[in-house]
């Protein structure tokens, strides 16, 4: 047998049906019967589209949202620890490691697992029972540094307010 000699075996493929090209052959309507909006050229609706009646994404209610820190917080487990070498571990050692994205902004340890070892957390959130289990095998947690107050809209406009208000004062 050769490559160049295989061929499928007979009857197996079949040639592709010629539609509309004479009464001997699916002629006149070519398989798409008489009128209406299917018969016609570019005659399909939209996916989706259930004739005029409230479609199904529609009548369903929105739910959720897509949170815009979901790239920036990063979960690692009690047992992904014990692989990384190093005695101190903070947010770099695990992106060395490859445990965390390289985007994520900061971590958070879960009690999965067990830790056999002592290790110092520096900068990292630990949950209760991870937090246990690590000062349990004799390891510490230095807890993160607070993060920088957000000031929201109402503070904004506080601030502007008391802008306006000084500019006011020194027209005077």
């Amino acid at each position: 047998m050769k490559l160049n000699g295989i061929k499928p075996a007979p009857g197996s493929k079949r040639g592709r049906k010629r539609v509309g090209r004479g009464f001997g052959c699916h002629g006149k309507t070519a398989g798409r019967g008489h009128k209406g909006q299917k018969a016609r050229s570019g005659g399909f609706h939209k996916v989706g589209f259930e004739g005029g009646q409230i479609p199904l994404q529609r009548r369903l209610p929105k739910r959720g949202f897509t949170s815009l820190k979901r790239n920036e917080t990063a979960e690692v487990r009690l047992s992904d620890l014990q692989k990384v070498g190093a005695d101190t571990i903070d947010l770099a050692a695990l992106k060395r490691a490859g445990l965390v994205p390289q985007i994520a902004l900061r971590v958070k340890v879960i009690l999965a697992g067990e830790i056999k070892r002592k290790l110092a957390l520096k900068g990292l959130v630990v949950s209760k029972g991870a937090r246990a289990a690590i000062e349990g095998a004799g390891g510490s947690i230095e807890a993160p540094a607070a993060p920088a107050a957000q000031h929201g809209r109402k503070e904004k406009l506080k601030k502007a307010a008391a802008r306006e208000g000084a500019a006011g004062n020194k027209a005077d």
